[in-house]
């Protein structure tokens, strides 16, 4: 619970008080109780939860929502917006991890396991990957792989619980087959939380393999020297 600096912090059993200085477009009203929007929230958390956790909301925060799915076009936030926001704030305590977070986030990823395995990728040293990769750029209904590498033909699709049902396994085969067709590898990785944990190793060591064939294959290739 946040109160004004003007006012002493919350203490009561079970809840985490803290003071802020909090703008007025930092502050909502939902159902008459005021509280902090997204974008100050994640900036508040920066003093408590990991650097990959907040890059992870950063993502969600920025990420082009799905019209078909979702009750909204726009994203919760943008890059500028959050920098201009952890501008306004140079004291605050966990503004440098924020400003950190704000580097490696990026616009695309539509779940933390796939920002996870970003970060993952970047740690081991491969190349940083396209996001929503369009098998047919500029066709809005071309199927798109989570993350991958045009130059190399490589789509990588990272499928959570729900791809496990039938009529999404239907559609993610249709999806995987536009790649195949052409001429693309497609990698779906099932990552477990204990993969996740572990730095996503399974899944960066088939990266690694795969990209190394298409090096070996195709060595003058742009963009890309070999991943060792």
């Amino acid at each position: 619970m946040s109160k004004p600096r003007s006012l002493p912090s919350v203490r009561r059993n079970g809840i985490f008080g803290h003071t802020v200085l909090a703008l007025d477009d930092e502050i909502e009203s939902i159902d008459g109780m005021r509280i902090s929007t997204r974008s100050r929230t994640w900036l508040d958390l920066a003093r408590r939860v990991s650097l990959s956790d907040l890059v992870c909301m950063g993502d969600q925060l920025i990420r082009i929502p799905r019209e078909a799915f979702e009750d909204r076009t726009q994203p919760h936030d943008t890059l500028v917006g959050l920098r201009a926001l952890v501008g306004r704030h140079p004291n605050l305590q966990g503004v440098m991890r924020a400003r950190e977070a704000l580097d490696l986030m990026r616009v695309g990823s539509d779940s933390a396991p796939e920002t996870l395995l970003r970060l993952a990728m970047a740690d081991a040293g491969l190349p940083e990957p396209d996001l929503q990769l369009a098998v047919r750029p500029g066709d809005a209904v071309s199927p798109t792989a989570d993350l991958g590498y045009r130059h190399r033909r490589l789509a990588i699709q990272y499928d959570g619980e729900h791809h496990l049902l039938d009529a999404r396994i239907l559609s993610d085969r249709r999806r995987d087959k536009a790649f195949e067709s052409a001429g693309w590898t497609v990698l779906v990785l099932v990552l477990a939380k204990d993969d996740l944990a572990d730095g996503c190793q399974p899944a960066i060591r088939k990266i690694k393999r795969i990209l190394r064939t298409a090096w070996l294959d195709h060595p003058q290739a742009s963009g890309f020297a070999d991943v060792g």
